[in-house]
């Protein structure tokens, strides 16, 4: 259970650090090539970069997939013993709840937070459909 924690939040950081990098679209980033060097010559290596590295060699843009990412119940059996325990694992409990967002189009709680920042400051929303 610890350790599909751990590689939950292990996983989630690899998500979110090759989501910044291929943002960079200036510097047209090979994401695959940069799995493949990390898996043998980095702080970062981890056999998670072996199925990453296959995944961007298969589809640089990853065209084929949604944005679903569903769970096996590891991680929520992680974060309830936390909570027994009274011992905080902010990563591993982060990681799951980005899953569960994973699984909403227009997560509700999003809209929310748009509707509110443009009532009490004028902040620009998007309008559904623009």
């Amino acid at each position: 259970m610890v350790h599909d924690g751990i590689e939950y939040g292990m996983m989630q950081a690899y998500a979110e650090g090759f989501e910044l990098m291929d943002a960079k679209e200036e510097f047209n980033l090979d994401l695959a090539n940069i799995a493949q060097i990390w898996r043998h010559g980095s702080v970062v290596r981890s056999w998670l970069l072996d199925p990453t590295a296959a995944a961007l060699e298969e589809d640089a843009e990853l065209d084929g997939l949604e944005a679903f990412v569903d769970d096996s119940g590891e991680g929520r059996w992680k974060v309830e013993e936390s909570i027994e325990l009274a011992v905080p694992t902010p990563v591993i409990a982060a990681s799951l709840y980005a899953r569960f967002r994973s699984r909403q189009g227009q997560p509700f709680g999003l809209k929310l937070l748009a509707a509110m920042r443009n009532q009490f400051g004028g902040h620009a929303v998007k309008q559904s459909g623009s």
